[in-house]
C-alpha cells in the first residue's frame, strides 16, 4: 500500500489543492494530509465484478476543525457508468474475499463513548460516489472530528448510502488505510 503523510504549511496545502479533483476546501496551515493509494481488494474473486481492476486513493486532511476526506476511484468496468455505490470508512483493515474482516461503519459517536451513538453523514465518513463513463470516480465528506488512527479501510458497497440507517447493501471491494 502506497501512503504518504505531509505536515500542512503552503507545501501541504499546494499539495492537496493540486491533488483534490472535487470540492473545494480551504486548508489551514498545519494541517496534516494523509494520502493512501492502492489497487482495491476485491470482497469476491470467484465472480467478475466492476471494481476487479480498479484503484482508489483516499486522502484525509485533519485541518484541526475536523477531517476532509477525498476519495478517487479509477479504473472501474465503465459498463456500471452512471451508477451511484456507497463508500464508508470502516473500523478495520481489509483483505481479498473477505467482508467481514473490515468491521462496521467507523463512527465518531461510538469512539468518543457518547451515550447515544447516532448513524449520519456528520458521524461517519461517507463517500459514495457515481461512476462516470471512462470509469470514474470522485467524492469528498467534510466531519467536524478526527478519526482516531489505526488499521482501517474505505469500502465500497453495491448501493448509495441509505441516510436514515447507513446501510448501502454487500460490500464489493475495499482499500486498506493505515495510520
Amino acid at each position: 500500500m502506497n501512503h504518504k503523510r505531509i505536515r500542512g504549511g503552503m507545501a501541504g496545502l499546494v499539495a492537496f489543492s493540486a491533488a483534490m479533483a472535487v470540492g473545494s476546501t480551504a486548508i489551514a496551515a498545519g494541517a496534516v494530509i494523509s494520502r493512501f493509494s492502492d489497487p482495491l481488494r476485491d470482497y469476491d474473486t470467484t465472480t467478475a465484478g466492476p471494481f476487479d481492476s480498479a484503484t482508489a486513493r483516499l486522502q484525509l486532511v485533519d485541518h484541526g476543525a475536523g477531517t476532509t476526506a477525498v476519495l478517487h476511484v479509477r479504473g472501474v468496468d465503465p459498463s456500471v457508468s452512471g451508477r451511484t455505490f456507497g463508500a464508508h470508512l470502516h473500523n478495520a483493515a481489509c483483505a481479498t474475499d473477505q467482508p467481514l474482516l473490515s468491521g462496521g461503519h467507523y463512527n465518531h459517536d461510538a469512539h468518543s463513548g457518547a451515550p447515544k451513538v447516532v448513524i449520519s453523514d456528520q458521524t461517519e465518513v461517507w463517500l459514495d460516489f457515481a461512476v462516470d463513463a471512462s470509469g470514474a470516480g470522485d467524492s469528498n465528506s467534510v466531519v467536524r472530528f478526527t478519526p482516531t488512527p489505526g488499521a482501517r479501510s474505505v469500502v465500497i458497497h453495491a448501493n448509495p448510502t441509505d441516510p436514515t440507517t447507513g446501510g448501502a447493501g454487500a460490500r464489493i471491494a475495499c482499500l486498506p488505510v493505515e495510520w
